[in-house]
């Protein structure tokens, strides 16, 4: 279960975000920071270095490794290393339980991903980078080699961790050149060095690939050819054929064969991938709604006549759609208390989303009645539109503590999923909707048929219904 990392704003930060966009002695937030504990102290590592935060434990035991490697884990289908902070900095710790979940940090550091464990997990604080200090010998209990600054927050004095200088060395990057050339499996150590492999394995992979319509047959059917277009979608772009997109990847493979003249139809690359699916992704996605959209999405919304409505909006990026969202709820719901549980696993845009401006040509648009404008003329949205908002870091393939929903706006998400977890997430849609709620899948998304969920369609929308 991967711990959720809430990014709530308090009336009071909100005040002294106002404050300080002032154009006299602006503070200017330019640096973002994971924060978390090691015996008792606090440490913080730059989140552009954070991929995500989980909670995993029972790692698979690795010999002949360094004491601080506690094993490998498998993240959604791929294997990486786990290492233990604490150790790594011979910190005493207590005796592991083999069943308990530790706090997990998944680090991207160069072109490796890295779980890092920690004793605690704390919260995601924006500085002035100005206001980092250089590292010194009295902060902390490491070696000032692996500190890249420290800076004081809240009355607290968070270490700053340079985690490219923990996880690779001089010798190491002189060491690349010859392991890319004899592409052979090598320790140094004693952990085991795979990057030189698996890009063998890439390159052969990619060669084999280019052969591959040479050897192939001239007939170009969809069923003979659907196989390999579901397996290179997978793995180029993470998207999973199933009976949610089924219909359009068939309808789209057509299209594409078109496009190729019937030859060299397979998808060879990650740039074809991202061609394929480029008219997949639901209109308005990731864009500030047009009026157009924003009335579709207001006539499919049901008559509800309760004080408060519930959604879900899982997969909520950097949270243009959520706001947008808030802003037609509150239109089509004028009396009722808004609340959007807004998710992604995305840490560095749902940390931003909380802060965001508006472009100020949408204060001449349908927006314009949910803006207010900033004492340095930005626009941003109206408090009663930010409260209605609660975004949070968390996967939507997870335990889910939400309560029980009036919609699930759901764009495009379900088909980034396995399909297994496709199938999870949609039974928790359904046990989490309420009798007369609504489910709003991506444009070129449907319900499978065994949930057995009602359709009512307007223009390119469609809501699910429980019968």
């Amino acid at each position: 279960m991967e711990l959720e990392l809430q990014v709530e704003t308090t009336d009071q930060e909100k005040k002294v975000e106002d404050t300080q966009t002032k154009t006299d002695n602006v503070i200017v937030v330019d640096y973002k920071m994971v924060t978390f504990s090691l015996a008792g102290r606090d440490y913080a590592i730059d989140i552009m270095n954070v991929k995500e935060i989980a909670k995993a434990g029972r790692f698979t035991y690795v010999p002949n490794t360094l004491p601080f490697v506690l094993g490998v884990y498998n993240l959604r289908g791929e294997i990486i290393p786990i290492l233990d902070l604490r150790l790594f900095f011979n910190i005493e710790i207590p005796e592991r339980d083999e069943n308990k979940l530790e706090s997990l940090l998944i680090l991207d550091v160069g072109d490796q991903k890295f779980g890092v464990v920690v004793d605690k997990i704390d919260k995601v604080i924006g500085v002035q980078k100005s206001t980092i200090q250089p590292p010194h010998p009295l902060f902390g209990d490491i070696s000032i080699k692996y500190i890249s600054g420290v800076v004081e927050c809240n009355n607290r004095l968070y270490v700053i961790l340079d985690v490219s200088r923990i996880f690779s060395s001089k010798e190491e990057k002189e060491t690349e050149a010859k392991k890319k050339e004899s592409m052979k499996f090598s320790t140094r150590g004693g952990m085991p060095h795979l990057s030189g492999a698996l890009k063998a394995g890439a390159d052969k992979k990619v060669s084999v690939a280019k052969a591959a319509p040479e050897q192939k047959p001239k007939e170009n059917s969809v069923e003979k050819n659907l196989p390999f277009i579901k397996e290179s979608l997978a793995n180029y772009k993470k998207f999973y054929t199933s009976e949610i997109n089924e219909s359009w990847v068939r309808h789209r493979f057509n299209e594409w064969c078109e496009t190729k003249n019937n030859e060299n139809a397979q998808i060879q690359n990650e740039n074809e991938a991202e061609q394929f699916l480029s008219t997949f992704w639901s209109s308005n996605t990731d864009k500030w709604w047009t009026k157009e959209f924003a009335d579709q999405v207001y006539n499919i919304l049901p008559d509800n006549s309760a004080k408060q409505i519930i959604v879900w909006n899982p997969g909520c990026g950097k949270g243009i759609e959520t706001y947008s969202l808030a802003c037609i709820l509150k239109k089509r719901y004028p009396t009722a208390k808004i609340r959007i549980y807004a998710q992604d696993i995305d840490l560095l845009a749902v940390s931003n989303a909380a802060l965001m401006s508006v472009p100020s040509n949408l204060s001449g648009q349908w927006y314009s009645s949910y803006l207010t404008r900033k004492t340095n003329g930005e626009y941003t949205f109206s408090q009663d539109i930010k409260d209605s908002v609660l975004f949070e870091y968390h996967d939507c393939k997870n335990t889910n503590a939400l309560p029980m929903v009036d919609i699930v706006f759901a764009r495009d998400i379900l088909s980034l999923l396995e399909e297994a977890s496709q199938k999870a997430v949609i039974a928790d849609f359904q046990e989490k909707m309420k009798g007369n709620a609504i489910a709003i899948l991506g444009e070129n998304e449907t319900m499978p048929s065994e949930f057995r969920f009602g359709e009512n369609t307007k223009g390119a929308l469609v809501a699910y219904t429980k019968e």
